[in-house]
């Protein structure tokens, strides 16, 4: 089970498509931390680079602020989407959820 928050949105400078950096939570949103995510916790995911995207679960590393990718669907028929260095993601409920 994907743990869910409310109103957690990073920036991130993080490029290709391996796992994420989590930078700076945009403005009037809240980092993952502060939404309620803890270490480990796996989370439904949105990341948006422009107009690619991508939906997946990962696993939340408080040490060093990172996220794991792990792609259920996304704009790159399904793959993983090559970051830029300026995406966000946020936490998000699915279909599935």
């Amino acid at each position: 089970m994907v743990v869910l928050v409310n109103r957690a949105k990073m920036a991130t400078a993080t490029t290709g498509t391996g796992t994420i950096t989590l930078g700076a939570a945009v403005a009037d949103y809240q980092t993952f931390a502060g939404a309620g995510v803890v270490d480990a916790d796996v989370v439904r995911y949105v990341i948006e680079d422009g107009s690619a995207w991508e939906i997946g679960t990962g696993t939340y590393t408080a040490s060093g602020t990172t996220l794991s990718r792990t792609v259920t669907e996304s704009s790159n028929s399904g793959s993983a989407i090559t970051l830029t260095g300026s995406a966000v993601v946020f936490v998000g409920a699915t279909s599935a959820d």
